[in-house]
């Protein structure tokens, strides 16, 4: 039988998707080797929520083409499903979209026997409203299991990607999961972390067409969602699985949070209380501008609320820094905000991603050009390269120069840059940490050059 190696990208329901598709070739006698290893297939799960998600997925599936020019590359998930011109990849031999993990053999055994040219199995996700339900038997884990309870994203903030890779929200059945979860108790699973794409969103799409449809009808049925209490009821389910001794959330969005939903979870003794609440923003003017549907105040008293059931919650969020208009003021309001609301261990879970790279603090370049998404049309995002741009088409002086002054940085401030983190085109982006700091892990990128290194130097 044919080896197969296979890696993961991204978040952690492409863990539990990977983990899925491992399960289903062992099944069907593929032996899985190390990816690093050679083999007869090579399996991508990529991603594509930031640039550097997207040359990370080329880069490993040119790694794998290189390791074995004979060997089937398949490239699997959002950075195929984002558009056509990434299934154009020479490297790509198979893409599979993000509805058709779960037949991933029985895709990969039609290609092998028709060896069809330009072979695709992507199709347009944003017309899907079926779960694609896949069930987690046996995990790597020793005692902890991902489980994925819900798929898709109706947010569209102005700066993500993932709605139109992922779809619309679709949630699993509360007896589908709870299967799952019994299943892998029986193996002596005893922790579960439950993930999805937009974790609060779980039970949206239950709600009957009368009720109104989210985008069609112009109605917001989140809101009514979260009154009908479909995640904490599932995990009140979760908790009463024999064998479950500790359950884990993913990332919420704040406007779940409300009197009851925090006193029901904090009657669940399994839970362990760790909340990760996306905030990307202290600045109200900010968040309008991308979207997010909640106010920093509104926020504030979320976060209150949690602290009023649970005694010692961690709370950790991701903040977006330099995003396109916001000025050296708005950036200020965040920094206040972030200290106002004392995160756990803030410095370790903060997070700085590239979704725009080359923006200032006051919303240009460097050269002075006014940069702000306004000018990509609406629901674009713009990548600009920078005008200290270290690589690519750059001219030797612009290289030097991008290399002499992130020196000057680098001593000045007592920071190690940690490499190039915007795509290849420029080295000034990069995350500064202080000499012989540990590397937390938490810190892919940095964006936003005056606000990165600002914030950095403040906080750190």
């Amino acid at each position: 039988m044919k080896s197969v190696a296979l890696h993961n990208l991204g978040c952690k329901v492409n863990a539990y998707e990977l983990e899925v598709m491992q399960q289903k070739l062992q099944d069907r006698g593929y032996k899985i080797v190390p990816f690093d290893s050679d083999a007869d297939i090579y399996i991508v799960n990529t991603c594509t929520v930031t640039n550097i998600a997207d040359r990370k997925s080329r880069q490993m599936l040119h790694r794998a083409k290189h390791k074995n020019p004979d060997a089937v590359v398949v490239a699997v998930g959002c950075f195929v499903q984002a558009g056509e011109e990434n299934r154009m990849d020479d490297c790509i031999d198979l893409a599979v979209g993000n509805q058709h993990k779960k037949d991933i053999v029985e895709i990969l055994e039609a290609y092998l026997e028709e060896h069809t040219a330009d072979a695709s199995a992507v199709t347009d996700i944003g017309a899907v409203r079926e779960y694609e339900e896949m069930r987690m038997e046996q995990s790597t884990e020793h005692t902890r299991a991902y489980i994925k309870i819900q798929d898709g994203c109706n947010q569209f903030c102005s700066y993500c990607i993932i709605p139109f890779v992922r779809g619309r929200v679709r949630s699993r059945k509360q007896e589908d999961v709870l299967a799952e979860v019994r299943g892998l108790a029986e193996k002596g699973f005893q922790e579960v972390v439950i993930t999805g794409i937009h974790l609060s969103s779980y039970g949206m799409d239950f709600i009957g067409e009368t009720d109104g449809d989210y985008l069609k009808n112009g109605k917001d049925l989140r809101g009514t969602a979260f009154e009908r209490a479909y995640l904490v009821s599932l995990l009140e389910e979760i908790a009463k699985v024999d064998g479950i001794r500790r359950i884990r959330l993913g990332s919420l969005e704040p406007r779940i949070i409300t009197e009851e939903f925090a006193g029901r979870l904090a009657a669940i003794p399994q839970l362990c209380p760790h909340f990760h609440l996306s905030l990307q923003s202290g600045c109200n003017e900010t968040l309008k501008r991308m979207n997010r549907h909640y106010t920093a105040e509104e926020y504030y008293e979320k976060v209150q609320i949690l602290r009023k059931y649970f005694e010692h919650p961690a709370i950790t969020t991701d903040v977006i820094v330099g995003f396109p208009g916001e000025t050296a003021e708005e950036f200020a309001v965040t920094k206040t905000f972030l200290e106002k609301v004392h995160f756990f261990e803030m410095i370790g879970v903060l997070k700085l991603f590239d979704y725009l790279i080359g923006i200032m603090a006051d919303g240009r370049s460097e050269d002075g050009t006014q940069r702000t998404a306004a000018g990509a049309g609406k629901g674009t995002v713009q990548r600009i390269p920078c005008a200290l741009s270290g690589t690519g088409s750059g001219s030797p002086d612009r290289r030097a120069e991008g290399d002499r002054r992130k020196g000057i940085l680098a001593r000045s401030y007592g920071y190690l840059c940690k490499g190039c983190v915007c795509g290849g085109q420029c080295r000034m982006h990069g995350l500064f940490e202080p000499a012989g700091a540990r590397t937390s892990g938490f810190f892919p990128v940095g964006r936003g050059f005056g606000n990165c290194i600002e914030f950095l130097r403040e906080v750190g």
